[in-house]
């Protein structure tokens, strides 16, 4: 089964049939490509944004990001809420915190935090279309889904069973540092503005990570999720600020 269909049809929302239900081997081997699927999210950004011609900035930035949660269905979004919800609700107690993940009702801080973050994002996003830096498109998808492998490659699995698990017990960890030590270095060449924005994505997961690590003694699907969304809203609002 082909490892790209079936990391399409898992990050994102586009209508794949597979067939057949993966199996935990080629889930785990499906990882390879996460970071092509972020590729594929850039270059559907960029070309929307080709395609919105010379309409202002501020109207860009919001179809745009509204395009950008649609494509994922909002799955690291729900990810970012869960960890929102049980970070505070908690108390940092592990058992706690897993508990609350579990539940799929939103509350206060759930709320609140995704409306910030995706403030944050829209806001850098204007100011980024009007200086005319659209990398920040490709840049932004394709590290934070480069983040994911790199994640369940160096940080243990402590939710027992379902997908996360297969993901993490079955990675090929011989290609995984190969491959993105690639994605790094094809960035730099070929991508403007990638070094600030691979440095702002190394600080945001070894401080992402090492929450994970004290709270929880690892890593879940939620937290993952949240990872991603972090590091993306990381990356356009520094280099918003850098241009701005």
């Amino acid at each position: 089964m082909n490892g790209l269909l079936i990391a399409l049809q898992f990050l994102t929302r586009l209508p794949i049939s597979l067939g057949q239900m993966p199996s935990a081997e080629q889930n785990g081997r499906s990882v390879l490509w996460y970071p092509l699927v972020g590729l594929l999210i850039g270059i559907v950004l960029s070309l929307a944004h080709y395609l919105l011609g010379d309409l202002s900035p501020l109207l860009q930035a919001a179809l745009l990001l509204s395009l950008w949660v649609a494509i994922s269905g909002g799955l690291h979004l729900d990810g970012l809420a869960d960890s929102a919800d049980a970070w505070a609700g908690g108390l940092g107690d592990k058992q706690r915190t897993l508990d609350i993940m579990q539940d799929p009702r939103s509350g206060p801080i759930a709320v609140v935090v995704l409306l910030l973050l995706l403030l944050l994002k829209f806001a850098a996003l204007v100011v980024l279309l009007g200086a005319g830096a659209s990398a920040v498109l490709v840049l932004a998808p394709l590290l934070g889904r480069s983040a994911l492998p790199l994640l369940f490659l160096t940080t243990p699995y402590v939710r027992q069973g379902g997908l996360g698990q297969a993901l993490s017990s079955h990675l090929p960890r011989q290609q995984l540092p190969w491959l993105l030590v690639a994605v790094a270095g094809l960035s730099l060449v070929f991508i403007p503005g990638a070094w600030l924005a691979l440095i702002t994505a190394g600080l945001v997961f070894v401080l992402c990570r090492r929450l994970m690590l004290k709270r929880l003694g690892g890593t879940t699907g939620d937290t993952a999720g949240a990872l991603l969304e972090i590091m993306e809203c990381a990356i356009v609002v520094v280099l918003g600020c850098a241009l701005g």
